[in-house]
């Protein structure tokens, strides 16, 4: 018998950036679906990359300055173009490097905060926004549990957020329950809850435990890329309904009818 190739940290950003032959994706799905805190770990890394993407993927296909225009225009174009891409690359991994050099002092930020400090309230928005766009195109593995494990899934979430949780039913709205997943949060795990038509649209609902209570619970609306939010807070949870396939009037109906069946 074939001795099991190990699993190493390097093994596991590879999967979570889709760099791995089929046969040692299955591999390493089978080894993350008996270590929770790992899966949960790499769900940050997929989050985190698909921030950087968001925010720094289009430096190197910025214009060239009209002040760079007019500065070179003395010198061959073939020369410009070739100065402006090295000037570009540079720029690029310096803002790349930057980036990591925030997020790492955001992380570290995050950590030591203390569990009763005032969070930015729109930072929930961005993070189910990306949530959602990194595991809504899923098609064999969209969710952590699936739906017809409901009751498993909601207890599971409700113990690891300290919250009494449910998954709303939007039958109303045509949409149904796929399943849910925990995600890591700024301070502490989150709740993902997956929901589908029968024409494979798709809607989020990430759910956060807040550590004091609010007053505020006002909709919002905010729109990270193509991703469309509406998001609250009531007393001590935040709530996030995220979608690219729904318009915002029909976000808004979902949200509604979250709110209605998620209110104390």
């Amino acid at each position: 018998m074939a001795e099991e190739t190990p699993i190493t940290e390097t093994d596991l950003h590879a999967y979570a950036d889709g760099r791995l032959a089929p046969g040692r994706r299955a591999e390493i799905e089978a080894w993350l679906a008996t270590r929770p805190e790992d899966a949960e770990r790499v769900a940050h890394y997929r989050e985190s990359a698909a921030q950087l993407k968001t925010r720094y993927d289009t430096v190197l296909a910025e214009p060239v300055p009209p002040r760079l225009e007019r500065a070179a225009s003395g010198r061959p174009r073939r020369w410009l173009e070739g100065a402006w891409r090295a000037v570009a690359f540079a720029a690029g991994w310096t803002v790349l490097g930057a980036a990591l050099g925030a997020l790492a002092a955001w992380q570290i930020a995050a950590t030591r905060q203390p569990l009763g400090a005032a969070l930015d309230s729109t930072a929930i928005a961005r993070r189910a926004a990306v949530a959602h766009a990194v595991y809504s195109p899923e098609v064999r593995h969209p969710v952590e549990v699936g739906a017809e494990q409901e009751q498993h899934l909601v207890t599971w979430l409700s113990k690891r957020l300290g919250l009494k949780l449910k998954a709303p039913r939007l039958d109303e709205a045509g949409m149904s329950l796929v399943g849910g997943r925990l995600l890591p949060g700024e301070v502490g795990p989150v709740a993902q809850f997956m929901y589908q038509s029968d024409r494979g649209r798709r809607m989020t609902l990430y759910v956060r435990a807040e550590s004091a209570p609010h007053r505020e619970t006002a909709f919002r609306y905010a729109r990270e890329n193509n991703v469309g939010v509406f998001y609250w807070v009531e007393e001590t949870c935040s709530y996030a309904i995220a979608s690219s396939d729904l318009s915002k009037e029909e976000l808004l109906a979902v949200a509604t009818m979250v709110y209605k069946q998620l209110e104390p």
